[in-house]
């Protein structure tokens, strides 16, 4: 993207959404719209996900935000999957999901017949690539095609100017990547088990593991490990995908919505990245929020197939990350006399006195503080203690900041 351009880009944003915390974080960074499971049907099982409690509970903290609640039915499915859907797909209609992601025919077929009011979003592992596929899951009743991950930017605006202008386009722009076609791989249900099938959302993803090449005949002499050492390498694994610094291109090859992949990553995942694409999507110079996308966990970023072919990832490192969550904001009042600001706190991990915190809001820009002071909530007593460190995962703390911040702001503890 231009680092002089100052103007907003239309794209809607579309954040991640595995469970309940990262709802609440994806709305409070600017998403537009979010995307969830149920208990059943997503491609990603090992995710929290939402119950049917949960789920209605969803749709209205969305809607009361102006965000949009998109779910994902988007497993390759079974009869017993098929049977067991239109009973569901009155509940999501009942409740308001705005839109569901589905890539089995008879799936979106059910969806037309028992969720009139929910739009169908034809997912990527639909693999479109081309315009008579895109407008025949349209005549099936799909008003967004999610496209292939293997289009180039230059197919995908080439695609745009052959559709229907009702119809919209949604890519991927950040997160891991699956190195088979659109995410159909069928090596962990090979490998594991088919329980454990990355289409039925419990892949245990093989290509994330060490692995090295010998030659059948000669096995002990023509081996081809990647690393210098002998060791084993990442040689299935991909880069992860970031086109922050890009968006500027995607919006004018015609694309409607940008998603961050993610629905395994924590709160803090989907906290950062969102606030990181809606500040760009905004207007703002990609160049100032770049250093965010490196401060969660990640494999080396690439720009996937947007631009010619994409990268693998052989280190043996995997991820990388140079900031720690170490709490959410849950009040903060002033001082009063000007001494700052009382914030309550929810611990996610250990921070002591003198420790440099990092605070990621929704409205600033980060912000730098140090620890100073922290009392801690003892539910037996029903009073504040003072402490010299945060260090009890989930309880309740109360630290002094120097400016204000709000409610779901995160702080963070920044890597030595």
């Amino acid at each position: 993207m231009d680092e002089r351009s100052a103007s907003a880009l239309p794209m809607k944003l579309l954040s991640p959404a595995g469970g309940p915390e990262q709802l609440r974080q994806a709305i409070h960074f600017g998403a537009d719209e979010v995307y969830l499971a149920g208990s059943r049907w997503g491609m990603r099982a090992r995710s929290k996900n939402f119950d049917r409690d949960q789920l209605v509970a969803a749709v209205r903290e969305a809607h009361a935000a102006g965000v949009s609640v998109h779910l994902t039915l988007n497993t390759i499915m079974g009869d017993e999957d098929i049977d067991a859907l239109p009973e569901y797909l009155h509940f999501i209609d009942e409740i308001g999901v705005d839109a569901a992601i589905a890539a089995d025919l008879g799936a979106i077929s059910l969806l037309r017949e028992h969720a009139p009011h929910v739009e169908i979003h034809a997912s990527t592992q639909t693999s479109i690539m081309n315009a008579r596929a895109a407008e025949e899951y349209a005549r099936l009743g799909a008003r967004r095609l999610v496209l292939a991950r293997e289009m180039s930017v230059e197919d995908v605006a080439r695609l745009r100017e052959r559709l229907s202008p009702e119809l919209e386009i949604e890519v991927f722009a950040h997160g891991s990547m699956c190195m088979a076609l659109s995410g159909r791989c069928l090596l962990s249900s090979e490998l594991v088990g088919r329980e454990r099938g990355a289409n039925v959302g419990a892949c245990t993803q093989p290509c994330r593991w060490g692995w090295t090449l010998v030659e059948e005949s000669q096995p002990d002499v023509r081996r081809m490990p990647v690393e210098y050492d002998g060791s084993w390498s990442y040689i299935l694994s991909s880069n992860d995908l970031c086109m922050l610094d890009h968006l500027g291109d995607l919006a004018q090859a015609g694309v409607s919505a940008i998603k961050i992949e993610g629905r395994a990553k924590g709160a803090y995942y989907t906290a950062c990245v969102t606030n990181a694409y809606r500040h760009v999507l905004d207007g703002e110079p990609a160049s100032a929020w770049m250093g965010e996308l490196d401060a969660v966990s990640h494999r080396p970023y690439s720009t996937g197939f947007f631009y010619g072919n994409p990268t693998q990832n052989p280190g043996r490192v995997e991820y990388a990350r140079d900031r720690l969550m170490v709490a959410t904001v849950e009040k903060c009042a002033p001082l009063g006399g000007g001494r700052g600001y009382s914030c309550e706190v929810r611990c996610r991990n250990r921070a002591t006195f003198g420790s440099i915190l990092q605070v990621l809001s929704a409205t600033e820009p980060i912000r730098e503080c140090s620890l100073e002071a922290a009392d801690h909530w003892d539910e037996a007593t029903g009073s504040w203690e003072p402490v010299s460190q945060m260090n009890r995962a989930m309880d309740l703390y109360r630290v002094e900041l120097p400016f204000a911040v709000e409610p779901l702001d995160i702080l963070c503890l920044k890597s030595e």
